[in-house]
């Protein structure tokens, strides 16, 4: 289960790790107020899922703030700071965080990929094609697979907190499977050839498939955020080819070339999307299950026109 780092670093960083150890006096030690382990998440969505498996009996951070883009995102020393006090460090894998192979590198924290089981989608076009894609969380039925790795790395961390971690993830685990049923019910009656779901990343290929929609986009990854002519165009073709009734997009990308094509094939803009990040606490998603929701009841209204 666990995997350890400790490799060497470029110096611009390895700096920082010296930098940090002499800001924090060397000292990995918690506060006296608080001996709860600590597990610390590359980004908000799997912090909260993390959260609701560990219940009281761990903490749970995230490196992000909330309404960060996950895919690019850049350590600062703070982080590295925060991560190598940590008891546990999670990440979605699949080629993600395309920084924390680095970031991790010099620090002696027992690690987890919260993904490993899922079976892989890869990416079907541009510079990514071949590659998984990584959005794995988008479908609550992956997530159920996040949850049962969650309770394994954690009761390796607090063996005493077992049969609270699993408690916490059977009742998880009903509320997550309530949401893909709602979907897949509620997507029964739009004509097949309308059942398809147009966004701006490709981040939707597993909800997509356990939904039984189809998937189209107009840029595969966010890393890549500039939409060309090129991929409008053909947006534009398969929304009129299809008469797809409505289009979306991400909160935390641009929506202007998802509106250039709803205006273009007269189809609806169905609304904002959450992938990557959570909303803060009085936001529309501070929650994984609220994101996954709002997703849902956002594309069945984009669809069917309720």
């Amino acid at each position: 289960m666990w995997t350890r780092y400790r490799f060497e670093w470029g110096s611009a960083v390895v700096a920082a790790v010296v930098a940090v150890g002499v800001l924090t006096g060397c000292s990995t030690d918690k506060s006296s107020d608080d001996d709860k382990p600590t597990v610390v998440t590359t980004f908000t969505v799997l912090a909260d899922i993390a959260s609701v498996v560990a219940g009281d009996r761990l903490r749970v951070e995230s490196i992000t703030k909330p309404g960060a883009e996950i895919h690019g995102y850049e350590p600062t020393p703070g982080d590295i700071r925060r991560s190598a006090k940590a008891d546990l460090i999670v990440d979605n894998g699949l080629n993600l965080e395309s920084w924390f192979g680095q970031f991790v590198q010099s620090l002696d924290v027992k690690h987890v990929v919260i993904s490993d089981g899922v079976t892989p989608i890869d990416i079907a076009s541009d510079a990514y094609a071949g590659k998984p894609n990584p959005h794995a969380w988008m479908s609550p039925l992956n997530v159920e697979i996040y949850v049962d790795n969650l309770v394994r790395a954690f009761t390796e961390l607090d063996p005493d907190g077992k049969s609270a971690f699993e408690g916490n993830a059977v009742a998880y685990k009903e509320q997550l499977r309530a949401v893909h049923d709602e979907l897949v019910k509620a997507l029964r009656g739009i004509p097949e050839k309308q059942r398809a779901l147009v966004t701006c990343e490709g981040a939707f290929s597993y909800l997509t498939r356990d939904a039984g929609l189809s998937e189209r986009y107009i840029w595969p990854v966010n890393a890549e955020q500039q939409a060309t002519p090129k991929q409008v165009s053909a947006t534009i073709d398969y929304v009129r080819a299809n008469q797809v009734p409505a289009v979306f997009c991400e909160s935390t990308v641009s929506n202007k070339p998802m509106k250039q094509v709803a205006s273009a094939t007269g189809a609806r803009f169905g609304g904002t999307l959450y992938v990557d990040s959570l909303s803060e606490a009085n936001g529309p998603v501070p929650t994984y299950l609220d994101l996954i929701r709002h997703d849902t009841r956002t594309i069945v209204s984009g669809l069917t026109g309720r």
